[in-house]
């Protein structure tokens, strides 16, 4: 049987998500995958929707593996949950088709960036979101933001790591608003590229700041040139929300579209 599963992760004590092998240093699919087989009293091995950097969070990360035990979706969540860290958990668990592919068969990821933005650092929530102590206009972050929809080259706004084999990416909606003393971005697009959110954030940052004008990031998007645009944002700051998948997979209407 092939099963998909949606956990929520507090990624601040985890190397990001990606397995580096036994000796390697703790990862959310380590984890998962070690709490997984003692279930299934057999070795487990899962996939996921999109991998996450060391210090970023999910809401609802989507993962598939399949298994020849027989358990019950209840056993899956609440047996998996008990065997992970506190700041893991498995929200539920579906049965799939077995053509069902937790990265391929999606068709958009949501991200949302949330800063703190006063004189003052956080105490509370500090691990959850980032911090600007220079006074940001949203409004401006939100209209200079409308540059990125669409499909475009994202060079500008990923790491010279990435190793997508373009830069092409269909950015479907970008949002900025204020609430309080706290600052939010939302994007969703098809796909993602390597810091590629922390990257528009940072960009969005120095718009917001006053130090460049709206149409900067219009110019960033169009000249392709990662070393012009602003820095990577830090990671405490983003959550994973959700990835979206076509409704013939059955899924929990929060990751369905």
């Amino acid at each position: 049987m092939r099963y998909a599963l949606g956990v929520e992760y507090d990624g601040g004590g985890f190397q990001g998500w990606q397995g580096l092998g036994p000796s390697g240093p703790p990862t959310v699919q380590a984890a998962l995958e070690r709490a997984l087989s003692s279930v299934a009293d057999q070795a487990i091995t899962v996939s996921c929707a999109g991998r996450t950097d060391a210090g970023v969070h999910a809401q609802c990360q989507v993962v598939h593996f399949d298994s020849t035990a027989v358990r019950d979706p209840r056993a899956w969540t609440l047996g998996t949950t008990g065997r992970l860290p506190p700041s893991v958990c498995v929200r539920w668990c579906v049965p799939v088709a077995g053509d069902f592919h937790a990265r391929f068969s999606a068709r958009a990821r949501r991200y949302r960036y949330r800063l703190l933005n006063r004189q003052v650092r956080p105490a509370l929530y500090r691990h959850l979101m980032a911090w600007e102590r220079r006074p940001l206009d949203a409004d401006a972050m939100h209209r200079a933001a409308q540059a990125l929809l669409g499909e475009n080259d994202f060079n500008a706004f990923r790491t010279v790591h990435c190793q997508a084999p373009h830069a092409r990416r269909n950015l479907h909606d970008i949002s900025v608003r204020r609430d309080g003393e706290a600052v939010e971005i939302e994007i969703q697009a098809n796909a993602f590229l390597h810091h590629m959110v922390r990257n528009i954030v940072g960009s969005l940052l120095e718009v917001g700041a006053g130090a460049q004008p709206e149409a900067w990031i219009a110019q960033l998007l169009a000249g392709r040139d990662r070393t012009l645009a602003g820095p990577t944002a830090p990671p405490q700051g983003l959550v994973f929300l959700r990835p979206l998948y076509p409704p013939e997979w059955g899924l929990p209407t929060e990751v369905t579209l």
